[in-house]
């Protein structure tokens, strides 16, 4: 046994929710090799004291964009629509390899000071943000976001499938499927159909994911009604872009045909609520999504809105607002939501999610000894309602610390900070007349 964790309190988060004071976790290259509440008979070659402190899961965000943390606080002063479009837009059309991959490491740095060991992203640039994810150590289900082909497609000689085929041939099957590349598209209305057909045959051919935005608002399936005769997903779905495995942003104006459409390819709808709220977006009905057969995960989605990499903070915000809206959703659920739900919606629930052994020793420690988590009367509540991403001490994947106590031993953070802040504000941030000269590649030949 490598490494034995002593003493905590125990979140396992398996069927039975149990919740195991004072009890030991052993792990053994990299998996969980036992659990109890007595010592075990093995020695192992180090003991870590976790009295204190809570061992649950680490969280599994399912939907993020890790590019957007350079243009998180900017001009929020102007309404969502008007921002996203003569600020925002204009901004990320600047960004290169540098900056994304700058971006990207302070948004992993991020997510695992706060207790996230797997992410979901859809984004630009996933070749420098595949790179980065490859060196922190964090698992990652990573997708090309094509976007802005609404007629003729080729999956061979445009960019956004060269980028795919790229990152596939590169990346696939990294570290043991640590890092899995997928099929994105930014959404229906920024796409067309010869892109969805093309994406969806090299997904089916390749057994690859896909993520989305579908159904964030009730304009948006208005307009798809209105051009299309049906709504999005029904579109989508007619068009062959669903596979075996659908990971759908947003959700909250589907309509139930939309929803029987999703369940039958097995899909998850991934709630955001901080983004959803400060877009005025409707909140997806939970209940009737799990009524349909629909996994339903958590997201951070992009910092511009979401303003922080936190589950935390979107379980919170999630529970407030099914309070608001008269059907609230327990703790219980909502930590599912954010550890075995995502690992489900992963294609990784046979590995992490849950603390029992064989899984993953995907695992994160709080310090449950901060006066705002004192008393604690019910651990669920108290991680729900409480708890944030700066009360977790440890964060591991696979067995493998990437974040204790203030230090990330797999990134460099301090060289990304002063990449965003030296060359990256100035970059993006400066008067057309006033913009740097850069010698890389054009924005439009990522890969």
């Amino acid at each position: 046994m490598d490494l034995l964790i002593s003493g905590a309190t125990v979140l396992t988060m398996d069927a039975d929710l149990r919740v195991l004071p004072d009890a030991f976790v052993g792990i053994t290259g990299g998996k969980i090799s036992f659990l109890g509440k007595a010592a075990p008979v093995e020695k192992p070659k180090k003991i870590m004291d976790a009295t204190g402190l809570v061992l649950m899961p680490g969280l599994i965000d399912t939907h993020c964009h890790l590019t957007h943390s350079i243009l998180r606080n900017y001009r929020d002063d102007l309404p969502p629509l008007e921002r996203l479009e003569t600020q925002l837009l204009p901004k990320l059309d600047r960004m290169d390899r540098r900056i994304a991959a700058a971006a990207a490491t302070l948004s992993i740095a991020e997510a695992l000071r706060s207790g996230i060991t797997s992410l979901s992203v859809l984004d630009r640039f996933c070749g420098p943000i595949a790179q980065v994810v490859a060196d922190s150590g964090i698992k990652c289900n990573l997708a090309p976001a094509a976007e802005w082909y609404e007629e003729e497609f080729d999956l061979d000689e445009d960019l956004p499938g060269q980028q795919l085929q790229e990152l596939h041939r590169r990346w696939a099957g990294f570290d043991s499927g640590r890092l899995q590349i997928e099929a994105g598209i930014h959404s229906e209305y920024t796409s067309g159909y010869q892109l969805w057909e093309a994406l969806g045959r090299y997904a089916a051919q390749e057994g690859l994911g896909l993520q989305l935005h579908l159904g964030q608002t009730a304009a948006e399936c208005d307009r798809c009604l209105d051009r299309y005769g049906m709504p999005p997903a029904q579109l989508l779905d007619c068009h062959g872009l669903f596979g075996k495995r659908v990971l759908a942003a947003g959700g909250g104006a589907l309509m139930p045909e939309d929803r029987q459409c999703l369940a039958r390819h097995s899909a998850t709808i991934v709630y955001t609520p901080v983004a959803a709220l400060r877009q005025a977006q409707p909140l997806p009905d939970i209940p009737a999504l799990l009524q349909s057969g629909l996994n339903v995960a958590l997201g951070s989605d992009s910092s511009i809105y979401g303003g922080k990499i936190d589950l935390f903070a979107q379980m919170r915000a999630a529970a407030l607002a099914s309070e608001h809206a008269g059907h609230p959703l327990p703790p219980a659920a909502l930590l599912t939501m954010a550890t075995v739900c995502g690992a489900r919606a992963q294609g990784r629930e046979a590995n992490c999610g849950q603390i029992r052994p064989g899984m993953d020793a995907d695992l994160i420690l709080l310090d449950f000894t901060a006066p705002h988590l004192i008393p604690c009367h019910d651990l669920l509540s108290a991680l729900v309602y409480n708890a944030g991403g700066q009360d977790v001490c440890l964060t591991m994947v696979r067995g493998k610390v990437v974040y204790a106590g203030g230090k990330f031993p797999t990134l460099d953070l301090a060289s990304a900070v002063n990449e965003l802040t030296q060359y990256g504000i100035e970059t993006m941030f400066a008067e057309p007349a006033q913009q740097p000269a850069t010698a890389d590649e054009p924005k439009g030949a990522e890969q």
